[in-house]
């Protein structure tokens, strides 16, 4: 029995829309009373996914909001047992990013 060819699909030349390289560090603002204070001195606070580093970061603020970040601090939120109807549960927990600024640059969250 001969083999049939099956149709190849042409694929185009067109190049795809990808996400950015940095997009899985999901920038989120974190927008209480601290973070708007320390705001005034160019130091702006995120939480970031608990796998980015400083670098992931660094190179994601750049990419997203086009200015330049002078260093990246880090503090890592352990989640708290709690009690839920008498079950124990936990809440909270993750990373935030205090990223600090090129005098001049600014982050509009509006």
């Amino acid at each position: 029995m001969p083999k049939m060819k099956l149709p190849t699909k042409k694929t185009s030349d067109k190049k795809e829309e990808t996400k950015s390289e940095f997009s899985w560090v999901y920038l989120e603002p974190r927008l209480t009373e601290k973070a708007a204070h320390i705001s005034t001195y160019n130091v702006y606070t995120f939480n970031v996914a608990s796998k980015a580093n400083k670098i992931d970061i660094m190179k994601a603020v750049k990419e997203k909001f086009k200015v330049t970040p002078i260093r990246v601090n880090i503090v890592v939120n352990k989640p708290k047992a709690s009690y839920i109807r008498g079950r124990i549960g936990t809440r909270g927990g993750g990373k935030k990013a205090m990223v600090y600024l090129k005098k001049g640059d600014t982050i509009n969250f509006v």
